[in-house]
Formats: structure tokens, C-alpha cells, sequence
């Protein structure tokens, strides 16, 4: 309608801006919203994340998506039926929050929705393309819009796609905007369900920043835990501090070609998953303990090859993601990384770890409507309007 376009205008032009950030990972915790004020944009962005809330899964909405999410054969009815049921879910979601910080409808500006990955696919042959990427992010918007009446911007990752990138990670230009520094080099890490990092070399141009994901971050020693024993994740890493690492089965989960391959690069849990851990596994006969000891070691050096290699000199790292609260990951971390290297308080950039990602989508928003092309090669996002 006539009307919404010319709120949308309107702002496009507004100084700053509130922005709910939603942002829901491969690790199926729940929801992430962030309200932001974001102020102007491209590189004089400021950000401020106003107030944040996780909104956890139930036992059965996490079963549900987890039952549709990175898996080979899935039901086209049910997915279907997901699209739109998670499109009410995320809704109903935003409003009880909104009503908890007091927060009327009315004074968020914008929703900037990330969607559920269902599967992500980089670089493979389809029909007559020998390299095909591709990537699945489902939750209708326009229900979100509809049901909230706030203007939804949604599926930031398909112009990523469109112009022949992975669609993964999308970290890097929300990162550069932020966090490079003049003086200093910047590593960002983020550890959720997969490990992704942003590079940031001082005084550099976005294009010298390098964004990819490294590998496994939370995922197989959370799907060990679940499926096996029956608990939701290694709290503190605890079980894992009580084990030992087994080489064995520590060099069977590092062979694949996946580590071979050069920055950047993407996956998912299209390839670290349950099935991952049990071909590792055909061949060792291990207590819990020792197996996630050893997926923990595996983890933590995996993330640590790929920052080793990005640093010859004093470089700052700032950790966010769910993997921050796992102490004896992060232990296990710190001894692999160079000694040049201080890991930091993600605090210290301003900014909850935790709500990083979904601040991020936020600000991928804020560009969509009012960036620049010298701030961000293109714009990303889809537009549904209220009405």
C-alpha cells in the first residue's frame, strides 16, 4: 500500500533507528532479540543494543525444527506448514517480549528477521552446474509483519547467493562497520552451533577483511550429549574436563576435506553431525568422558589452526556465541592459540556476545534501507510491509 511505502521512506531517512534483531542458529536454542538504536550508517554506523532476551525453545518446538533441519529427506507438507507456523512462533514471540520490556509496537522502527537454516549447501553439482551454492533460511516475514504490524525485512542471505558468494558467513560486513580498528589487527569469533570468524587486519578496506566458517563450534558436543545422553549440552564443559583426549579417534574426526580447503569457506550441519561422530567412532570403543573430551579437543583445535594461520603478530580476539560459557573449551582454546595473540571481553566492544549475531541482522537492516554501496557492496534483504 501506498501508505507503508511511504512510512518505509521515511525511515530510510531517520538518523536512528530502533531495529529488533531476531536471530535463531543452527544450535536450536531458541530466539534471539535484540533491540537496537542504530544511528546513521555504512561506516559512521553506531550501534547500541538497548535490551536482549534469548526466547528458549520448548522441548517439542526444538524437536520440530530439529526434525526439518540440515537432514537429507524431509517432508515438502510439513516444511511447508513450518514456514508459516514458524512465521506465528516468531510473532507471538516478539510481542510477549515487547511486553515485558514495556515496549509498545509502535516504537520499533524496523524487524530484521535471520529466519531457521534448513539447509545449507555450498559448492555442489545440481542438474547442469558442476558448483552450485545454495542455502535455505525458512519463517514467512509477511506473517510477521502482518501479525505484529512492523515493517519485516527478512532472507538477508539470498543476495549473498545471488552474486555468486556461499551465503556464509555474513558476519563480515556488520563486523567491519563496527569493530576494525586503525591501530590494532581484530579477530572476531563467534562459537555457536558451527565456528565462524571475521579477520580484521588494521586500516583495511572490507575487501582485506576475510569472514568464514572453520568448522564445528558447539554442534557435535551438543548432539553427543543429546542424543546419547539424553542432556542437553556439556555445561562448563565439565564432562569433557573429567575425560581424556583419544588420538584415535581425535584424527578420524579431522579427516575430511573440509579442513583442507583455503578461507574463506562455509558449512553446516549438513556435515558435522550425529552421522559425523559415529563414522569417527566405528573403529574406537571409548567411555562418554573420552569421547567428549576428545570432541572438545577437537573443537577447540580446529578453531585454533584457522586463527594460528590468519596471525603473525600481537592480534586482539573477542569470542561470542554460546561456545564463550563453555569454561573448559575456552581453557583448551587459549593454550592452542599463539602467545601473540590476547583473547578479550567481547564486552569491551560494547556489545553482549550473546546478541551479537542478532545485532548484526539488525544493522544488515539498517543498510538495506539507508546504507551506500561505498559502505557494503550490496544491499541484502527482502521487504514485507504490514498491510
Amino acid at each position: 500500500m501506498k501508505s507503508d511505502i511511504i512510512k518505509l521512506a521515511n525511515i530510510a531517512n531517520k538518523p536512528t533507528k530502533r531495529i529488533l534483531g531476531l536471530m535463531s542458529g543452527t544450535s536450536l536454542d531458541g530466539l534471539d532479540i535484540a533491540l537496537c538504536k542504530i544511528t546513521h550508517h555504512g561506516k559512521r554506523t553506531k550501534l547500541e543494543v538497548e535490551k536482549f532476551k534469548t526466547v528458549t525453545y520448548s522441548q517439542s518446538q526444538r524437536a520440530l525444527l530439529s526434525q526439518h533441519a540440515s537432514v537429507p529427506k524431509v517432508d515438502l507438507r510439513s516444511l511447508c506448514q513450518l514456514h508459516t507456523w514458524l512465521g506465528r512462533l516468531y510473532a507471538d514471540m516478539i510481542s510477549e517480549t515487547l511486553q515485558l520490556w514495556q515496549e509498545e509496537h509502535q516504537s520499533i522502527d524496523l524487524i530484521a528477521s535471520h529466519g531457521q537454516t534448513i539447509y545449507h549447501c555450498p559448492g555442489q553439482p545440481f542438474y547442469t552446474a558442476s558448483n552450485l551454492h545454495s542455502t535455505l533460511q525458512i519463517v514467512d516475514a509477511d506473517v510477521i509483519a502482518t501479525k505484529t504490524g512492523i515493517i519485516t525485512i527478512s532472507d538477508f542471505r539470498q543476495k549473498h547467493i545471488a552474486n555468486e558468494l556461499e551465503g556464509a558467513p555474513l558476519v563480515q560486513y556488520g563486523d567491519h562497520l563496527l569493530y576494525s580498528d586503525k591501530k590494532v589487527d581484530r579477530i572476531l569469533l563467534n562459537i555457536g552451533g558451527i565456528s565462524n570468524l571475521t579477520y580484521l587486519p588494521k586500516a583495511k578496506a572490507i575487501n582485506d577483511t576475510i569472514s568464514s566458517d572453520v568448522g564445528p563450534g558447539n554442534t557435535l558436543i551438543d548432539q553427543y550429549c543429546q542424543h546419547t545422553l539424553g542432556i542437553a549440552y556439556d555445561e562448563n564443559g565439565k564432562i569433557a574436563s573429567s575425560g581424556n583426549v583419544n588420538d584415535k579417534l581425535l584424527i578420524k574426526l579431522s579427516q575430511h576435506a573440509f579442513f583442507d580447503l583455503p578461507l574463506p569457506k562455509s558449512t553446516g550441519q549438513e556435515l558435522f553431525n550425529r552421522a559425523y561422530i559415529q563414522r569417527a567412532l566405528s573403529e574406537c570403543d571409548l567411555c562418554h568422558e573420552d569421547i567428549i573430551a576428545t570432541l572438545t579437543e577437537f573443537t577447540a583445535r580446529t578453531i585454533a589452526e584457522a586463527i594460528n594461520q590468519l596471525t603473525t603478530e600481537h592480534t586482539e580476539l573477542y569470542v561470542s556465541g554460546g561456545g564463550v560459557h563453555n569454561a573448559f573449551l575456552m581453557q583448551r582454546l587459549g593454550g592452542l592459540l599463539k602467545g601473540t595473540i590476547v583473547i578479550k571481553d567481547f564486552a569491551n566492544l560494547n556489545i553482549d556476545p550473546d546478541a551479537k549475531e542478532a545485532a548484526l541482522f539488525a544493522l544488515l537492516a539498517n543498510e538495506t534501507l539507508s546504507g551506500e554501496k561505498e559502505a557494503l557492496p550490496f544491499s541484502m534483504g527482502k521487504i514485507s510491509l504490514p498491510s
